[in-house]
């Protein structure tokens, strides 16, 4: 097995605690604070832990402080209501005796009913685009030493964006993009593991969507940005180790805030999730020094 999908693995395989109490250790993902990501898909997990067998259809989160990568998250969930259609969870991260992220999970069974969805973009297909991570590596060379080794890392979510932009050179463009995704290695047949691990992917390039007609971008060092909501709705059935489209729009920028929506298709154009973030925007008057 691919070893960052091991890591996954590891990082969504929680320890029991207590009834409705789990641990989950954390890794330093993108950076110098726990990825959003990772909270988003521990939680799901967590939530999913006390349900019985039923699948999440959303998840509506809160990041409510900065995640320490060095140290363990706690997630307490709470059994708020056990019903015959829906099941709802409350869960929440702590960290240092501290909440740092907050979420309500809704499970249910399938049923039959009306079914309609939006039509999947035309794009081209992912054979024949450069992953993110050979993208990075053209520029690895002229970021700081100190930020060099994180940002090349490989990561567990391949990602082929279309028409990437050049983060070290934007230009000021459509709040559009898309790209397609999919796990390094073959994942075991759970379907709450591959919720987990599409909450995980969802918030990979989410939130820099609304910085696009501002040719803003997370290399620069006057930037502040933070994800401060998670939300995301689970559709239809899919695994998340087979290529995905993730389109995804800015609408709104204002107040230091940007908005963000996703739409997750298969392969075959079947819309099986989509996504709501907002996210700090906010620039600094005096640039932050690596």
């Amino acid at each position: 097995m691919n070893p960052v999908i091991a890591e996954l693995l590891e990082l969504l395989q929680l320890e029991t605690l207590e009834r409705n109490l789990f641990r989950g250790q954390s890794r330093n993902i993108v950076g110098k604070n726990v990825f959003g990501g990772q909270v988003l898909g521990q939680a799901l997990m967590a939530a999913g832990r006390t349900v019985d067998g039923r699948l999440a259809h959303s998840l509506h989160a809160y990041f409510l402080r900065a995640g320490d990568t060095t140290a363990p998250i706690i997630y307490e969930v709470d059994r708020v209501r056990d019903g015959k259609s829906f099941v709802n969870r409350q869960v929440t991260a702590i960290q240092h005796g501290e909440p740092i992220f907050v979420a309500s999970a809704s499970f249910a069974h399938h049923e039959e009913g009306l079914d309609h969805q939006s039509a999947m973009p035309d794009v081209e297909g992912p054979e024949g685009l450069l992953s993110e991570h050979e993208l990075r590596q053209k520029i690895c060379g002229l970021l700081p030493e100190k930020i060099r080794s994180s940002f090349s890392r490989e990561r567990p979510i391949e990602i082929r964006p279309i028409n990437p932009q050049n983060p070290f050179a934007p230009t000021p463009q459509e709040a559009l993009r898309h790209h397609w995704m999919r796990a390094q290695d073959k994942l075991p047949d759970d379907p709450l593991l591959h919720q987990c691990a599409l909450a995980f992917a969802s918030d990979f390039a989410l939130m820099g969507t609304a910085m696009l007609p501002h040719a803003v971008t997370f290399m620069q060092s006057n930037l502040q940005a933070a994800s401060l909501d998670h939300a995301i709705w689970f559709h239809r059935p899919f695994r998340m180790d087979e290529w995905l489209l993730y389109e995804m729009t800015g609408p709104n920028a204002n107040d230091g805030r940007g908005m963000n929506f996703g739409r997750i298709y298969s392969r075959e154009g079947v819309l099986v999730a989509s996504t709501a973030q907002e996210g700090l925007m906010r620039l600094r008057e005096v640039p932050e020094k690596y």
